[in-house]
Parts: C-alpha cells; sequence; structure tokens
C-alpha cells in the first residue's frame, strides 16, 4: 500500500508518501515541505499546494491520502489557513478516486510512539526509527507527514478495502 501523508499548513505543507503494509517494513518515498510567505496571496498559495500535490499524485500514484483532521486552536487565522490547505488536498485526492482519511494529531502521535501527548522530537524520532532514516525529518513538518502516512499503512487499511469494494459495485 502506498499512502500520501498531509501536514497542512499554509507557510509549511508537509507532504510525505510511504509504501508498507501493517506488519512489515515501511519505506518513504518522497518528503518535502511546501513553503510559502506569509504576505503572499492567499490564491497563490493554495494553487502552489495544489500544484504540488497534483503532481506528487501523478507521479507516485498512492492508494489513499491521509490528512492531518483540523482542531481547534486558540489562533482562528491559523485554524482557517490550515483548513484551507487541507481542503485543497482533499480534493485533489477527491478528482483522482482517491479515499482520503483524517487523523487528529492525538491519533498520529499515539500510532507512530504510543503516546498521544508525544512532543514533536519523539514523533520525529519514531518516524526515523519506523522508517529506517539515520536522522529525524527535519522540519517536524515533514516528520508529522510521514507520521501521517505510517498511521494510515497502519490503521487505514479497512478504509482502503471500503473504497475498493464500493468502485468494485460500481
Amino acid at each position: 500500500m502506498r499512502v500520501l501523508g498531509v501536514d497542512p499548513g499554509l507557510t509549511r505543507c508537509g507532504i510525505g508518501v510511504v509504501q508498507g503494509a501493517p506488519g512489515r517494513r515501511l519505506e518513504v518515498i518522497h518528503v518535502e515541505v511546501v513553503r510559502s510567505a506569509p504576505d503572499e496571496e492567499l490564491g497563490s498559495r493554495l494553487a502552489r499546494i495544489e500544484d504540488v500535490i497534483t503532481a506528487l499524485l501523478d507521479r507516485y500514484r498512492p492508494d489513499q491520502v491521509a490528512v492531518e483532521r483540523v482542531f481547534s486552536q486558540h489562533n482562528v487565522r491559523s485554524v482557517m489557513g490550515t483548513a484551507q490547505a487541507a481542503g485543497v488536498c482533499i480534493l485533489a485526492a477527491h478528482r483522482r478516486g482517491l479515499p482520503v482519511a483524517s487523523y487528529t494529531p492525538t491519533e498520529v502521535k499515539a500510532a507512530v510512539s504510543g503516546d498521544g501527548r508525544a512532543q514533536k522530537a519523539q514523533v520525529g524520532a519514531m518516524v526515523a526509527r519506523i522508517l529506517g532514516l539515520p536522522d529525524r525529518p527535519e522540519p517536524a513538518d515533514a516528520a508529522d507527514a510521514l507520521a501521517l502516512a505510517i498511521t494510515d499503512v497502519w490503521r487505514g487499511t479497512a478504509l482502503a478495502r471500503r473504497a475498493t469494494a464500493a468502485v468494485g459495485r460500481r
């Protein structure tokens, strides 16, 4: 199974592609962070994210996409930007008929580290260990995107089977 994970954000949008299966060694296929300046026009920022996601979906052909679920923060402006970036990614996957799963940060932290309250450094260290990388992926947005993809490989198998069965019934 190949999963594209997205840690959405307007200033930094982490994207990681992981391949593998539950109970088997996972492999990192691609990881990057799409960046934009806070003073850049919103449409331009969203278009950059869409362009990168679309190119990666076409290049790596994942079986499904995992996006971090937007959660309430104190900074409403930050939540809106995160939600907009997530929406662009979800739409790009939808247009290709790919199932999309969303996971809370707590679910992802628990999946990769065993502790839903793990700190960023601990998550990054576990991502490196799980994927056999020499160092933590940097910045943290890259590690978080890979952690989302790992979580989906480990927990999202049922989602992929349901989506495949639904396509077969059409």
